[in-house]
């Protein structure tokens, strides 16, 4: 359960740095024209990866 807490959290940050530095400025981007979509989706993509890494 802590795998994917802990990738979870990861991945929001990975999520939130990839709208911050790489993002879509112009809005066309569905998934990283806002920060809230590209957390929410890096956290989810966080927590699949890190609850299959290690069983």
């Amino acid at each position: 359960m802590m795998r994917f807490v802990i990738g979870g959290a990861i991945g929001g940050i990975l999520g939130f740095f990839y709208y911050r530095f790489v993002g879509c400025p112009t809005g066309g981007c569905p998934l990283t024209s806002n920060p809230y979509t590209s957390t929410l989706y890096g956290m989810v993509l966080g927590a699949l990866i890190g609850g299959r890494i290690g069983s």
